[in-house]
């Protein structure tokens, strides 16, 4: 057992039994005695123990520094600052980048789409993202048209006051014989222009 008081006559030489210093409030590396009188080797280090914190270099911010487990980390997250983006589909989605965002950045629906989501454009009664439709339904006019191949590309079109062909009707290529001067004959197929 250490010898933590001394008295001599009626002078006390040494007292450590008043001392609160520890092992861990002691500098590292530094030896005193205890309140005790063993002797201690201090343990503290100076700083806040980092042994536990779990914060890896992708997520402390490029250029700054940190310290994990005792030791110092320099950071690779990138500053994004404010990322902003647009989605142009019912089914589109924007993907966050990595990194730091300063929280100014926003995703929006591109203004090509904003412009077609009006009330005239959305059957009355419905509503979408806040938009109330008005649209009551008109009749919408439908054509019939009968056309004939020809030796040319064709594009077939509802005609004017049309919204759109219900059937087209494609007639049979025409195919026409006839004697010819030599005494043969002349095959004609499709419409002669």
């Amino acid at each position: 057992m250490a010898i933590s008081k001394v008295i001599y006559g009626n002078t006390t030489l040494l007292d450590l039994t008043g001392d609160t210093v520890t092992a861990s409030t002691l500098s590292y590396g530094i030896t005193a005695h205890g309140a005790d009188g063993e002797p201690i080797t201090g343990t503290n280090t100076g700083g806040t123990d980092t042994s536990d914190a779990t914060a890896t270099a992708g997520e402390i911010l490029a250029g700054s520094t940190a310290y994990v487990n005792g030791e110092k980390l320099t950071g690779t997250m990138p500053d994004r600052g404010a990322v902003s983006g647009t989605i142009a589909t019912v089914a589109g989605s924007y993907a966050v980048p990595n990194g730091y965002h300063n929280g100014s950045g926003t995703v929006a629906i591109s203004s090509a789409e904003q412009a077609k989501i009006i009330p005239e454009n959305i059957k009355a009664g419905i509503e979408i993202l806040g938009v109330q439709g008005t649209h009551s339904g008109g009749i919408a006019s439908a054509q019939t048209k009968t056309v004939t191949p020809s030796t040319t590309a064709q594009t077939v079109l509802p005609d004017s006051g049309y919204d759109y062909l219900s059937q087209v009707n494609v007639s049979a290529i025409p195919y026409v014989e006839t004697q010819n001067a030599a005494g043969g004959i002349t095959v004609t197929i499709g419409a002669v222009s």
